[in-house]
């Protein structure tokens, strides 16, 4: 961003204008997305911050959202944060769970599931914290953070204060991930803050004439509050916690502002890493160091900075193999008058700014959320998709042209590293305008396809059911830890098929503050079979010979493929 810009209000961006686009391929792209929410029973908004104006930056960050089987049924349900008002919450301003009929449409359960709490909620991770066979869910929120243990029985029961997570005061807590750091079988938790926020101190919008965005008063980005520094806590293993935050190393690092924290091992040693992404600020890569400590890298492993070392808005982590290497590669997502940042990794730890190169400049005109690496078309080449929104409702009215409300942005991949922007072709639910933040990628209908969830401030969720066409095939892996945790989060699979090969980690959080569908899906493209190399939390390694393309393959450590399941979803959830 320019010093005047920055200046304005201090959201980091470089003021880039696009880059000229080049002629489209004209090759068919087979995802179509349609928004089917109010069809299948999302219909209550999430409630975050004035319809009409934020008057603090609390109002306009919104929340991530999940995809969770919370009920082992092999259907993804969906769980709903929310955020609140600062005059009057109405009261759907609560946590929701959506249950997952089978049929293409969700029940809300939130009344009878111990959820439905009224909060200032921001990120969210799932995962078997206890080892029983049921997930579990911790959000954070600006207030109290929370762990939800899921009882088996369709309940969660707030057990925060049980498990030794109460914190003292007010902490603005945002990107939360589970992480077996010390791989000895239980999951770890990991939080990072956005900042140190006293709505007593901070003065509202107006209230500031150094806040301000192309002059019209906006609410202030408070750079001179002091910032909240990331912790740990370690699993005891009796359902308790720990605050290793200390001798961990990880509270001698100096914090940014703290969004998305998204774990899996980075540089290949057998261990899993933390990176966060931040706004404003240059994001953090905690590497592992296999003794209980960790050492902050994110500059030298190039993750930290845009390929000018410039500091941008961190946002979103899309985290998977655009270009089938068999390494880890990372979208982050941006302030507007920026593009969003595509790192190459090389498996070893390092990355590549490959922004340009892979033709993302074409794109610089919306603020940049929840985000994946994700093949959306089963082609076998993973795509990019990231949704958008813009942070001051206050500014449309005067410039048209910094809308609130904005569509979704889907990147095709062309293959050998190219990507390019698709208009209209990927669907209306793609094209059509919200402001969203969190995002979550998963199969809701079970049909061998990815759909797409996303929160839209003040409006119901999006819930975009893609509705494939073509012949391509595809897998899913659904991995059960033994000695590693039950969740295999941290885990890695690469599927090799066809001359290719794609890793994917397990993430227990990743997009924006958001979880995806744990089981892990890969576009096969014409292949009809594919052979995985799975990388177990607690180092071991698994391969798995000619798997069939088209079903469902859950794979339990040390056992193999347990079970698979070719889908036969109800006739009530076909698509037209």
């Amino acid at each position: 961003m320019s010093r005047l810009a920055r200046a304005q209000n201090g959201m980091a961006s470089r003021g880039l204008k696009p880059q000229p686009r080049g002629k489209p391929s004209g090759l068919p792209f087979n995802a179509h997305f349609v928004n089917v929410a109010q069809a299948a029973g999302l219909r209550a908004p999430v409630i975050y911050g004035d319809v009409r104006v934020n008057d603090y930056i609390v109002d306009s960050m919104g929340c991530g959202m999940a995809f969770i089987d919370y009920d082992n049924d092999g259907w993804q349900d969906i769980v709903v944060p929310t955020g609140r008002r600062w005059q009057s919450s109405p009261e759907e301003a609560v946590i929701r769970l959506y249950k997952n009929n089978r049929d293409g449409t969700f029940s809300d359960v939130t009344a009878t599931s111990g959820l439905g709490r009224s909060v200032w909620a921001m990120g969210i991770t799932v995962g078997d914290y206890d080892n029983d066979g049921f997930d579990d869910i911790f959000i954070t929120c600006w207030g109290q953070n929370i762990l939800f243990h899921n009882n088996g029985d369709g309940t969660f029961s707030d057990v925060t204060g049980k498990a030794g997570l109460l914190h003292p005061g007010t902490r603005y807590g945002s990107g939360c991930t589970w992480v077996d750091y010390d791989r000895d079988g239980k999951l770890d938790l990991f939080v990072s803050h956005y900042m140190v926020f006293d709505k007593d101190v901070m003065p509202p919008r107006g209230h500031d004439d150094t806040c301000t965005y192309r002059g019209i008063p906006v609410y202030c980005f408070p750079h001179s509050v002091p910032q909240e520094r990331c912790r740990l806590y370690h699993n005891n293993g009796d359902g308790t916690f720990t605050d290793v935050s200390e001798q961990s190393g990880i509270l001698g690092v100096k914090p940014g502002f703290c969004l998305t924290a998204a774990a899996t091992d980075f540089d290949g040693d057998g261990w899993p890493d933390i990176y966060v992404a931040c706004d404003t600020t240059p994001s953090l890569l905690f590497h592992n160091n296999h003794d209980g400590t960790f050492t902050e890298q994110g500059l030298a492993s190039g993750i930290s900075l845009s390929e000018d070392g410039q500091e941008q808005a961190g946002m979103g982590l899309g985290i998977g193999d655009y270009d089938l290497d068999g390494n880890l590669d990372i979208l982050k997502t941006h302030f507007r008058d920026d593009t969003p940042a595509l790192y190459r990794g090389n498996g070893k730890g390092y990355f590549r700014d490959s922004t340009l190169l892979a033709g993302l400049g074409v794109e610089t005109r919306f603020v940049s959320w929840g985000d994946g690496i994700v093949d959306l078309d089963n082609d076998g080449l993973p795509d990019l998709f990231f949704a958008t929104g813009m942070v001051y409702p206050e500014v449309e009215e005067k410039f048209p042209d910094y809308p609130y409300k904005t569509p979704s942005v889907v990147y095709r991949n062309l293959g050998q590293g190219k990507f390019e922007e698709l208009m209209d072709e990927a669907g209306p639910g793609v094209t059509e305008p919200h402001c969203s933040r969190g995002v979550a990628f998963g199969d809701f209908d079970n049909d061998g396809d990815v759909d797409i969830l996303i929160m839209n401030m003040n409006e119901p969720p999006s819930l975009l059911r893609n509705d494939m066409k073509g012949g391509n095939h595809w897998l899913k892996v659904l991995l059960q830890g033994v000695v590693s945790n039950r969740s295999a989060i941290g885990a890695q699979v690469v599927a090799a098929y066809g001359g290719r090969k794609q890793k994917q980690a397990v993430l227990a959080q990743s997009s924006y503050l958001s979880v995806n569908d744990r089981r892990l899906h890969f576009g096969l493209g014409a292949e009809k079979t594919a052979s995985l190399e799975i990388h177990w939390p607690n180092g071991g390694v698994e391969k798995i010979a000619s798997v069939d393309a088209d079903q469902l393959v859950v794979v339990k450590e040390g056992s193999g493929v347990v079970r698979t399941d070719r889908f036969a979803p109800s006739p009530a959830a076909a698509k037209p």
